[in-house]
């Protein structure tokens, strides 16, 4: 089924005052009805394994169609933490990896305890020109959590194509909402709880060809197996030939839900969505007297949680970040959620925030 934005609003009839996409999407009325109807099957004993097994490929090529790359190049994960480790297990020892000040931890702890490599951390606008020689890999998030800064993509990767450096690019903030193209960047991760709607624990990471036999399967568990049902004993041990080699065992549960919204987000045109979802930050911006910034996270500098208790009291949903209010437009988000913004925000005496900086981030 393809949907337009129109279509798709009404997929999220709660959607209205709610702008903390980027902390936590909303499940669409598809995945509501998935779920009521795997309870009753469960409860009743009448499902089956294999029936989850289907949801997942379900989802599988329907990520795969939004990024943009063939299914064989999608894992299953989790977290995004456990993904990022599969990328911070192929970095050579002595090698660096070059991070983000700031960035979301899950995509740099996992670098930082590997005490036998050096991770530097440097300001993002910096990324591309801090890639040398010595650069293994980088490491960033397509677009920050905390400013919606978008990466200057085209820069990091020819200053990575230069030296030969691996990309991971964290893509969490950005598939759902911004149109993603996964074949630019080695290896992407994606929690999908966010943009994309899906219940927690529902991830995926990409491999391109190119990097597959640097990357090591070290969290292989039996649906990494090149046949699944075949795989749940040992001790022989036959991996598939895909990125499916790289899956976890998927949380059944969880990907009721994930295929029915993956689905959904593939149907729409993301150009479109993001224009839109810019179009109701920068128009908000517009109320305060500031110049648009292209972003579908609208952070405001609030030290003391003013702004952000203002825009509660309104009975809004957003989430505050790293000293700022950040707000986060989406596909269920309107006018009227930018005129309930931009009134709470005028009416609490912060007529003169100004837009955060881009030099930092947190989750």
């Amino acid at each position: 089924m393809v949907f337009t934005q129109q279509d798709a609003r009404r997929e999220f009839p709660t959607g209205s005052g709610y702008l903390d996409a980027a902390t936590m999407g909303l499940p669409p009325r598809a995945a509501i009805e998935a779920f009521s109807q795997d309870l009753v099957l469960w409860g009743s004993g009448r499902r089956d394994p294999a029936d989850y097994g289907a949801m997942v490929e379900r989802g599988r090529g329907a990520y795969a169609q939004l990024v943009g790359v063939p299914s064989e190049w999608v894992a299953l994960g989790s977290q995004t933490s456990v993904m990022a480790s599969i990328t911070a297990d192929a970095v050579p020892r002595g090698a660096e990896v070059l991070v983000v000040d700031g960035d979301f931890t899950s995509i740099v702890f996992p670098f930082l305890v590997r005490d036998e490599i050096t991770t530097r951390s440097v300001p993002l606008d910096a990324l591309a020109s801090e890639i040398s020689d010595s650069t293994a890999m980088v490491v960033f998030s397509l677009v920050q959590s905390s400013t919606g800064v978008v990466a200057p993509v085209d820069d990091i990767r020819e200053a990575a194509a230069a030296v030969g450096a691996i990309t991971v690019c964290d893509t969490t903030q950005a598939v759902g909402v911004y149109p993603v193209r996964a074949t630019l960047w080695d290896v992407t991760l994606c929690h999908a709880y966010k943009w994309l709607c899906c219940p927690r624990g529902v991830g995926f990471m990409t491999v391109a060809p190119r990097v597959f036999e640097r990357l090591r399967p070290i969290q292989a568990g039996w649906y990494a197996g090149d046949d699944v049902w075949r795989s749940i004993y040992g001790p022989d041990m036959r991996l598939a030939s895909t990125a499916r080699r790289f899956d976890i065992s998927p949380s059944w549960q969880s990907w009721v839900g994930a295929a029915p919204a993956l689905e959904l987000f593939a149907s729409l045109d993301m150009n479109e969505v993001w224009s839109r979802a810019t179009e109701l930050a920068d128009t908000v911006l517009a109320e305060l007297g500031e110049e648009p910034r292209g972003r579908a996270i609208l952070a405001l500098d609030d030290p003391n949680g003013t702004a952000l208790a203002a825009v509660r009291a309104a009975g809004l949903t957003a989430s505050g970040r790293d000293g700022r209010a950040r707000l986060s437009f989406h596909i269920w988000n309107d006018d009227t959620d930018v005129l309930r913004v931009t009134n709470a925000l005028l009416s609490s005496e912060l007529a003169t925030t100004r837009p955060a900086s881009s030099s930092s981030q947190s989750p």
